[in-house]
């Protein structure tokens, strides 16, 4: 097995006033060559957005983009005709594809919204932009794995243009899952986006990030109440 660690206080940051977010992974002005992705994940921001503030319209193209609202309300809109409000408690896909323009503001005038914003290389290029969103059932995920994106558009969840799969998992302390791998060729970016969790020997606190490939399968345990995201992707890109 072969695992690098990310701990939270080694993200790149960046304060705009209107905007805090922290990069796992390389990106806008924080670059670390030892940090370009995981696999075909690119992008993985924790963005806390002011109320009444956001991004204005922008463009991105070849891109799955997946987010995951934590708090508040996130308004999106884009030049697909899509205008929609994004809750705690769902979550959303666009598939850039040839070329799609957005823009995603706090759709509140004061409290802020706290998001996870995950962008995966798509394995087809240019394909027709889309849009899908989800409400998640929390239950679903208490003390079990709970599958939000596949590639299957028939499977549980939303789907995307990769062999990707995400689960969230909302853990009580003491529980304990096993995940497998899909494929040989694929690794699990493991989040924690509450509490502590136990992967392996490794112990991961809030906001923690764990890569492991080259395995099977490892156990996940919650040494406290803990919530946290499960990311698996095609290693070789």
């Amino acid at each position: 097995m072969q695992t690098t660690l990310h701990k939270a206080d080694t993200r790149g940051y960046a304060e705009h006033g209107w905007l805090s977010t922290f990069h796992s992974f390389s990106f806008a002005n924080y670059f670390d060559q030892r940090r370009m992705g995981f696999g075909a994940l690119r992008v993985l921001n924790d963005d806390t957005i002011a109320g009444g503030k956001g991004f204005g319209t922008h463009p991105h193209d070849n891109m799955e983009i997946i987010t995951i609202p934590l708090e508040g309300e996130l308004a999106h809109a884009d030049s697909m005709g899509t205008k929609e409000v994004i809750h705690a408690g769902e979550v959303q896909v666009m598939s850039a594809g040839m070329g799609v323009e957005h823009s995603e503001f706090n759709n509140s005038a004061d409290a802020p919204v706290k998001l996870l914003q995950i962008w995966i290389l798509p394995n087809q290029e240019n394909v027709a932009p889309r849009y899908d969103q989800q409400a998640l059932q929390v239950e679903d995920r208490h003390n079990k794995l709970q599958q939000i994106i596949s590639p299957d558009q028939n499977g549980k969840g939303l789907w995307i243009h990769q062999n990707a799969w995400l689960h969230l998992g909302n853990f009580d302390v003491g529980q304990s899952t096993p995940y497998a791998l899909h494929a040989t060729e694929n690794g699990a970016y493991i989040f924690v986006i509450s509490g502590s969790i136990q992967v392996g020997d490794q112990v991961l606190a809030a906001r923690d990030g764990y890569g492991v490939w080259d395995v099977d399968a490892v156990s996940i345990t919650a040494l406290t109440q803990t919530e946290f995201l499960v990311i698996e992707v095609l290693m070789a890109i």
